[in-house]
């Protein structure tokens, strides 16, 4: 199995909103973020990785950060062997918030309309 990539989502100003987000985050949520993607870069991409979920009705996966602060990232499988991070955010509900899902959404459709593949 070849090793999974990580791609973060680049706006059309050459800025990654994910990228920034993260780096705001103080040194603990940062490793955090990195001990829940390693499994998906180390073992593939599948359903069995915990914490990890498809979000119902979309083309996205949803990363789980739990603890003090509940750390979501969501996530597209445009290409293959890589993982494309669209989003992330600290969630405050129980339920991840539809305005959260839509920024992701239309990341996917950015990116989608940038590069034919």
């Amino acid at each position: 199995m070849s090793e999974i990539i990580v791609i973060y989502f680049v706006d059309r100003n050459n800025r990654s909103p994910v990228k920034e987000f993260i780096d705001k985050l103080n040194k603990k949520q940062q490793d955090k973020i990195v001990r829940a993607i390693y499994p998906i870069v180390e073992f593939g991409i599948g359903t069995h990785l915990r914490n990890t979920k498809k979000l119902s009705g979309t083309d996205l996966w949803e990363i789980r950060i739990l603890g003090k602060d509940s750390l979501r990232i969501i996530y597209a499988l445009e290409i293959r062997d890589a993982i494309l991070i669209l989003h992330a955010f600290v969630k405050k509900n129980q339920k991840t918030p539809t305005r959260e899902i839509a920024i992701a959404e239309k990341r996917l459709r950015e990116f989608k309309s940038r590069y034919r593949y």
